[in-house]
């Protein structure tokens, strides 16, 4: 029997090894980033064309490298970050150490012209799909310029699935975030297809902070600082009322190295127990200093994620301090009796009281009961039924199946029983709905009582309303007299440029007034100045997790965050015009029971449970 199993060339096992290594365009920029950084770079230069399909160019002005070690730098395995084994256990350099440059060059046209101080002239190398096609030297500022053309050209099926443009340039800009908040002391520029999204100069980090994600950033933030002989803390915590419901801003670094760690990410959130509100989470940035070999950082290929050895001592640590800095800065919420659940007490009468000649609790009879209003005639009560549409009666039988009850439901006719009852007590004429605690509305069903949820009420009925507007075209859009701005980060600005027509479709007329700042001239209908910061903030977040917009999911998402931030809220007081539309438009609709995202806009409490529930 012949042997079978052979030594695979270096060009083959390059390819196998950018499948671990090279997972999308950011891989490449992290790597070329971090190799900047070990060569002690103090301005790096990323210019990206197409998401890093094309072009992926890394500029820095470190030490630069001679003839031997640029061509060196590119063979498996050689690196000048370590020597020995034992080295692996005390890593103060970034990137993968001998395997990422192999791995880019075999699915990649690379391009590399660098230099050292020392040097009168530079070298430029070009290596195509793992073959070096020409090495001469060059004249070349000091440093490395590295161009990666192309990228997985060589290999189709992972060229074919690669995200859209939007979604990989998404994960670039989170890649450069991540590296320029730990890197503060270098200048770091960012170019997308001959645009700057970022031109970082070398600051504090809650500097760096506010040039990254917003200029008001900074205000929302309070420093946590530690010190002990296991770890030094650093960092900054977001205060409560600042929380997010979406993408919140959370990163960990240990010794200037990004990483992912589920213990330390609870503990934070911990801290916050009893502050914040149900599925919102705070921002944070946090940077631990401990001594590198008590930490393993090759338990994953992309070196995210981090093993300690005291890991519970320094989550103790890190709580004690997060704690601390909250309760320092006032951060818990402070007591607000609400006005509107104050029962109102009538103020004492001044007039002289004649003293009681007998003991009224000394009474012998039983007490006697008041007399309770006739019973009104009930006969014919069903003809308040016969003018509805019996289809709405399947419809909402179907949708409160849900419920507490499933048997067929309809509802009183506006105005006319609930104001025969009132008018017994002689109460003035109301609404057959009614607001309760300015949260709920409640109505009479034929066998029971329906309870809406005035905000999830609005929302379903404005969702059907935004998933109603064609796909092309321009939406209705009202002008505003005063328009209103709307402050983004760079990464954003830039996200908002290329997504803006889409956006407008929706009814926003926006125009940018440089530095990230926008204005807003023109709103869809039911869409107020103060609501649509937020809209236009949610878009931008679900695309750049998604891609572009104008696709079925995304404009269902569009339609839900334009919904939820337009309709009224819970405590929002309505008059009854503003009930009977509500209601009256929500039981028009085909499925009126639950809205987007499954939650229920209404229950049915029957007769006969409420009957048993007084006995």
């Amino acid at each position: 029997m012949s042997d079978i199993i052979k030594l695979l060339p270096d060009s083959v096992a390059n390819q196998i090894a950018a499948g671990e290594v090279i997972q999308r365009p950011a891989s490449v920029v992290k790597e070329l980033v971090e190799n900047a950084v070990d060569a002690g770079a103090s301005a790096i230069t990323i210019v990206v064309k197409d998401a890093g399909r094309t072009l992926i160019q890394v500029i820095d002005n470190g030490r630069g490298m001679s003839d031997t070690d640029a061509r060196m730098a590119f063979e498996r395995h050689a690196t000048s970050k370590i020597s020995a084994a034992d080295d692996l256990f005390g890593l103060t350099t970034m990137g993968f150490r001998g395997e990422a440059l192999a791995s880019i060059c075999a699915v990649a046209r690379v391009e590399v012209r660098t230099k050292t101080k020392d040097a009168a002239v530079g070298t430029r190398l070009v290596i195509n799909g793992s073959e070096v096609e020409s090495q001469k030297p060059e004249s070349a500022a000091t440093g490395t310029n590295m161009q990666v053309k192309n990228l997985f050209y060589n290999v189709p099926a992972r060229r074919k699935f690669l995200k859209k443009d939007a979604v990989e340039m998404a994960a670039i800009t989170r890649e450069f975030e991540r590296l320029a908040l730990v890197n503060t002391g270098i200048d770091f520029t960012l170019i997308h297809n001959d645009v700057t999204i970022f031109s970082l100069r070398r600051s504090t980090e809650l500097r760096r902070i506010a040039d990254l994600f917003g200029k008001n950033l900074d205000k929302q933030l309070i420093p946590v600082e530690a010190s002990t002989s296991l770890v030094e803390l650093r960092g900054f915590v977001g205060l409560p009322e600042y929380a997010r419901r979406r993408n919140p801003l959370q990163y960990l670094t240990v010794n200037g190295r990004n990483m992912r760690h589920p213990v330390f990410h609870k503990a934070v959130l911990e801290c916050y127990e009893g502050l914040l509100g149900p599925d919102v989470q705070p921002n944070y940035f946090m940077d631990f200093k401990v001594d590198p070999s008590t930490i393993d950082v090759n338990i994953h290929p992309t070196k995210n994620e981090i093993k300690f050895e005291n890991e519970l001592a320094i989550r103790q640590i890190l709580v004690a301090a997060v704690k601390e800095s909250l309760g320092r800065f006032n951060a818990v919420p402070s007591i607000d009796f609400e006005a509107a659940d104050v029962p109102d007490i009538p103020a004492f009468a001044s007039k002289p009281v004649a003293p009681c000649a007998d003991n009224p609790f000394a009474a012998t009879e039983p007490p006697r009961v008041p007399d309770r209003p006739v019973a009104r005639e009930t006969e014919n009560w069903d003809r308040f039924y016969d003018a509805f549409n019996s289809r709405r009666a399947d419809a909402l039988d179907s949708a409160a199946g849900n419920s507490m009850n499933t048997r067929e439901v309809s509802f009183e006719p506006a105005r006319k029983v609930l104001q025969s009852e009132l008018e017994l007590e002689g109460a003035a004429p109301a609404s057959t709905a009614m607001q309760i605690k300015n949260r709920y509305i409640v109505m009479a069903a034929r066998d029971g009582i329906m309870v809406i949820d005035q905000h999830r009420a609005h929302e379903r009925v404005l969702f059907d309303r935004y998933m109603k507007r064609p796909d092309e075209g321009q939406a209705g859009s009202q002008r505003v007299i005063f328009p209103a701005t709307i402050s983004l980060s760079p990464s954003q600005s830039a996200l908002l440029s290329s997504l803006r027509p889409e956006i407008e479709k929706w009814g926003f007329d926006l125009a940018p007034m440089g530095q990230g700042t926008w204005s807003i001239n023109g709103l869809p209908p039911n869409v107020n100045e103060t609501s649509a910061a937020e809209i236009i903030t949610a878009m931008l977040e679900s695309a750049a997790e998604q891609g572009s917009l104008p696709t079925d999911e995304m404009r269902r998402k569009m339609a839900m965050a334009m919904a939820a931030t337009a309709s009224v809220k819970a405590g929002q007081p309505l008059n009854p015009e503003e009930i009977d539309r509500i209601t009256g438009e929500l039981l028009a609709l085909d499925h009126p029971a639950l809205t987007a995202d499954g939650r229920r806009t209404f229950l049915i409490i029957p007769f006969d449970q409420i009957t048993r529930m007084l006995q």
